[in-house]
């Protein structure tokens, strides 16, 4: 009765985190494999896009300029370009738009995107995933008061600042055959597809890569130390490993007698 107890509690515990994940119902996109969180060159890119398409509304409050130096940067680069305000390399990346002015002409204020790859976290797929989604998902949507829609956040109230770049998309539904079973039948079924109609100044190929750079860079902000404390980890294991095998030959020295 007791182990059936705490199985129970456990269940519930994780029922609102299941489901918050299923509500979502969002098939995520998979960030491109050739990202490389370690990569200074897109990190740079990442951090270029945001100071230029992001940082007007949406703050990084909790993150430095002098952070970027941990990627190759040099106080001179980042004064000279990606300080566009009277900030100095050593301030937190703050905006001048205050919350209260915010939801009086938005509606609501723009979230801090310091750690929001961390906090779009779920078992549908990492926050990357889920950022990378969402921005190559707007599409246009007239009933909408900013006339943009997402597949990865329906009914958003962000209109699509990147769409000069990607293009006008358009959610439409089309005819698919659906594999069924393992006898090589197909079956027609109804999709919806994002579809390009009016094509940016990018090509999508490298749209998705302006976006992959992106959201590399805000997975970097919400760990800026994720790989040293990966490496770290990897040491402890190995110094716990090593100093295992140390204390059991001690223990068999100081034991030989009785055993």
């Amino acid at each position: 009765m007791r182990i059936a107890s705490v199985i129970l509690a456990c269940l519930l515990f994780a029922a609102p985190f299941a489901a918050t994940a299923s509500e979502s119902g969002v098939k995520l996109d998979r960030m491109p494999a050739d990202i490389n969180p370690n990569d200074p060159v897109s990190l740079q890119r990442g951090a270029q896009v945001y100071v230029n398409y992001c940082l007007g509304c949406h703050s990084a409050s909790y993150m430095r300029y002098n952070r970027l130096k941990d990627f190759g940067l040099t106080d001179k680069q980042v004064l000279d370009n990606l300080i566009f305000t009277s900030a100095k390399v050593g301030d937190l990346m703050t905006i001048a738009m205050t919350p209260k002015d915010a939801k009086e002409w938005f509606g609501v204020a723009p979230p801090d995107l310091t750690v929001i790859a961390r906090s779009r976290s779920s078992g549908a797929g990492s926050g990357a995933d889920w950022l990378y989604t969402y921005l190559r998902g707007f599409y246009r949507d007239p009933s909408r008061p900013t006339g943009w829609n997402n597949t990865a956040f329906p009914n958003v109230g962000m209109p699509h600042v990147l769409y000069a770049l990607q293009g006008e998309q358009a959610l439409k539904t089309v005819v698919e055959q659906i594999p069924r079973g393992n006898k090589g039948e197909f079956e027609k079924r109804e999709v919806q597809r994002l579809v390009l109609e009016k094509p940016g100044t990018m090509s999508p190929a490298e749209y998705d890569r302006l976006a992959a750079d992106l959201v590399n860079f805000l997975a970097y902000m919400a760990e800026p130390v994720k790989h040293y404390r990966q490496q770290m980890g990897i040491y402890v294991l190995i110094f716990l490993g090593l100093m295992f095998m140390l204390a059991y030959a001690l223990k068999k020295e100081f034991w030989k007698d009785v055993h």
